[in-house]
């Protein structure tokens, strides 16, 4: 038999033959001798514990109080739910990469499972951007889209963030200046990021307000993160590995499938919704963000390519093209 004690509750009597709930209470008493309290105590608390509830757990009132709309316009609850969702799916590829990042021990299978994972995420995002496309009446965006200004889905961090945690900076910067990196530091080639670019005033080329305020708001964040990922990103750990290797193949085709699905696909998606709602002639419309957006998406203009060791030649050249041929997507 066992006895455990507290001030208001306790356990006698319990039968040998209850071997699995003796285990149990050991281990209970085991974690929580740390805390110089007896576990009496703890099971005490629990009496007063409510029932956990689903809408509890996930504050679903919460979460259904956060579509605050500027306008009156009804399909503006659309749009902003759908960039929240795209936020919640984007903090779901970061637990996958972190994951890759922090494990000490290199093992294929782990990183083809989590990299399997991340590819289901965006392919889900990318199937899912119809919401936009189709989703909501032209008349109502090119109203309630004034009302945005300056802010633009360019401003979201983690997708920044996914990108440092997938590659190496140089791999990202911009396609002009790759060659021209010799010699710089960290926080200087993070200064010639491809999307640094893409958030230039059409008329001026100087910086836009987007992307003033959102270095103003994140630039030392994104500085620490592409330091902690310098040598532990995905791009890093896959670096030295024998790709001619069979063992290797399922591996080299999920990064592949990830390069596609990141640089290619995604991009696409907002290139052919940016198309539909704002190339109205005789003019092209602006960007909320005063974005180049016609330069900034395609992919062939930006060439950002995560996993470059896997490509061949004749790919990187033509980046986008097979892909989009073979997908049946719309040519850019």
């Amino acid at each position: 038999m066992v006895h455990f004690e507290a001030s208001a509750v306790s356990f006698t009597e319990i039968s040998m033959n209850d071997s699995s709930l003796l285990e149990q209470l050991r281990l209970l008493e085991s974690k929580y001798q740390i805390t110089g309290q007896d576990i009496g105590a703890y099971l005490e608390g629990l009496y007063e514990t409510d029932y956990l509830n689903y809408w509890d757990y996930i504050h679903l009132d919460t979460l259904l109080s956060l579509q605050i709309k500027r306008t009156t316009f009804p399909d503006e609850e659309i749009f902003i739910m759908y960039h929240q969702i795209t936020e919640l799916y984007f903090k779901l590829i970061l637990l996958e990469l972190k994951q890759l990042a922090k494990t000490e021990t290199f093992d294929p299978a782990f990183f083809e499972s989590r990299i399997g994972r991340v590819n289901r995420y965006f392919e889900v995002l990318t199937q899912s951007f119809t919401v936009m496309m189709e989703g909501m009446e032209p008349g109502q965006f090119m109203k309630f889209r004034m009302a945005l200004l300056p802010a633009s889905g360019f401003q979201s961090v983690q997708y920044r963030l996914i990108e440092l945690a997938c590659t190496s900076v140089q791999n990202l910067v911009d396609s002009e200046s790759r060659n021209q990196t010799a010699g710089l530091i960290l926080s200087e080639k993070l200064d010639r990021i491809y999307w640094r670019r893409g958030a230039t005033e059409l008329s001026s080329g100087k910086k836009t307000l987007t992307l003033q305020r959102f270095e103003e708001k994140y630039n030392q964040q994104i500085l620490h993160f592409a330091g902690d990922y310098e040598f532990s990103n995905v791009f890093e750990r896959t670096q030295n590995l024998d790709w001619s290797l069979e063992s290797n193949q399922s591996l080299k085709k999920a990064l592949r499938q990830l390069d596609e699905n990141a640089n290619i696909f995604w991009p696409l998606a907002h290139y052919h919704s940016a198309m539909k709602y704002l190339n109205k002639p005789p003019a092209q419309i602006k960007a909320t963000g005063g974005t180049n957006w016609q330069r900034y998406l395609p992919p062939r203009f930006q060439k950002v390519v995560f996993f470059p060791q896997l490509w061949q030649e004749e790919e990187l050249d033509e980046w986008g093209k097979v892909a989009v041929q073979k997908s049946l997507v719309k040519p850019f």
